[in-house]
């Protein structure tokens, strides 16, 4: 809404175009609507131009089995850049500020990004959904804080958002949690420190890009070409690839998967950058490898067919029994005061395939409705123990688990999407009871 205004007012003298569009998301019912009421009375005093429109997030999160802040990101990109286009605009203006610059490190951080990441969001951006479309952030300067005076010094009306306080999302727990922790014990000036830290790795990160860019040169049409099931993006690198600084050559081999549409994880980039001619499953029935001079080569392959059965499961009601892919399933609650729960890591029984195997996880974490289901292409899943989540491809090859029976093991899934329990696995970093534990549930099952 500061947004706005400051935009109308300016939008005279400078003889800009403005539409507002907003989306719906549907994820907290009359809240929602309230705020879609505060746009259209806010348009209406502006005399601006307003396109609002709605969507089920969750369903589609689970039809497209993704996570809810997922989808609503997709979601709201897709709109934002069909209507710039029926408009005829080619900038978007969002009102991301400091304080989002700040968690998004700290939240990038603790998923292990690299320097690209922690760089931060841009002042100006192609929009993820249309590339001829930039987005403008022209409010990264400003604090949360002062958007607000501003806001109540100008009577500019706005709402606050219910879910920025709840604790289900990583990105609240690092707002509401860990950044007051830090600045009342740590760093009194965290966001100027942390705003200082993201410039220089940014200016970094854009250096070793173009070093990488120099190093390299196209060959071919523009980066792809098919030959029989092979795709290809044809890299020449001017000295041997193995010769280079390791940040160049991460550059390189992470250029190239973004290029391909391959998620480029710092895991499947050592797994190449270290060893040529080796093919690294990327799932989806695709293979990729690096040769000596660091060009990528993805190849199709065949693979069984995944699982698609699944079984919703509410933890709170009925007979805290279900039965799912040949494995029966009982649990119960138990309080903070519980004695003697300790982790347990589980390996797959063959020698005993009815003996029963047991669990503990936080009750409250997980929720109180689940999804049993089988292994899908892209699943992620983060073990207690390492530092962030992995590809559940990788850990049934780390666990030596044959490819036959990866597609017949169970995993459970939160209302949000993450995988808690994966059978055979160790359970999850995300869920693990800790000392801040209300109620544990203890998850039982045999096969």
């Amino acid at each position: 809404m500061a947004l706005l205004h400051a935009l109308e007012k300016i939008s005279a003298s400078q003889k800009c175009k403005i539409v507002i569009a907003h989306f719906n998301h549907q994820l907290r019912g009359r809240a929602s609507d309230a705020d879609e009421k505060l746009v259209r009375q806010a348009a209406a005093e502006l005399k601006l131009p307003v396109v609002v429109e709605s969507a089920d997030i969750k369903a589609f999160a689970k039809k497209s089995k993704l996570s809810v802040e997922m989808a609503a990101r997709k979601l709201r990109h897709e709109f934002f850049a069909r209507i710039a286009r029926e408009q005829k605009i080619k900038i978007i203006a969002l009102a991301h500020h400091a304080d989002d610059q700040v968690e998004l490190f700290f939240l990038r951080l603790l998923r292990g990004a690299g320097g690209e990441g922690l760089a931060g969001m841009k002042w100006k951006s192609p929009s993820p959904a249309d590339k001829k479309i930039s987005l403008a952030r022209p409010l990264l300067d400003f604090s949360k804080s002062e958007l607000q005076d501003f806001a109540r010094e100008n009577k500019i009306p706005f709402r606050d958002d219910a879910t920025n306080f709840s604790t289900d999302f990583l990105r609240n727990r690092i707002r509401n949690e860990l950044l007051p922790l830090l600045r009342k014990k740590y760093q009194p000036g965290l966001n100027q420190t942390v705003l200082r830290l993201m410039e220089i790795v940014g200016a970094e990160s854009e250096f070793v890009g173009e070093a990488a860019a120099k190093l390299c040169r196209r060959r071919g049409d523009e980066s792809q070409i098919k030959n029989g099931n092979e795709l290809e993006t044809r890299y020449l690198v001017s000295c041997g690839f193995e010769k280079l600084p390791v940040a160049i050559q991460r550059r390189i081999l992470q250029s190239q998967l973004v290029e391909l549409g391959v998620s480029a994880d710092f895991e499947l980039v050592e797994q190449l950058r270290e060893t040529s001619g080796k093919f690294v499953s990327v799932g989806s029935g695709l293979s990729i490898s690096r040769d000596a001079t660091g060009k990528l080569k993805l190849q199709e392959q065949q693979s069984a067919e995944f699982n698609a059965n699944e079984l919703e499961v509410n933890l709170a009601r009925g007979a805290r029994e279900a039965i799912f892919g040949g494995v029966k399933f009982s649990w119960k609650f138990a309080g903070n005061d519980a004695t003697g729960l300790k982790f347990k890591s589980q390996s797959l029984v063959t020698s005993a395939p009815t003996k029963i195997r047991h669990e503990f996880f936080d009750a409250d974490k997980i929720g109180g409705e689940i999804i049993l289901r089988h292994w899908r292409a892209g699943d992620r899943f983060w073990p207690i123990g390492l530092k962030s989540p992995v590809k559940l491809q990788d850990l049934f090859t780390n666990a030596k688990i044959p490819q036959t029976q990866r597609r017949h093991l169970i995993l459970g899934e939160t209302s949000r999407g993450e995988i808690f329990w994966v059978e055979g696995l160790r359970i999850s970093e995300n869920f693990k009871i800790t000392p801040t534990t209300n109620r544990h549930l203890i998850w039982q099952w045999r096969r």
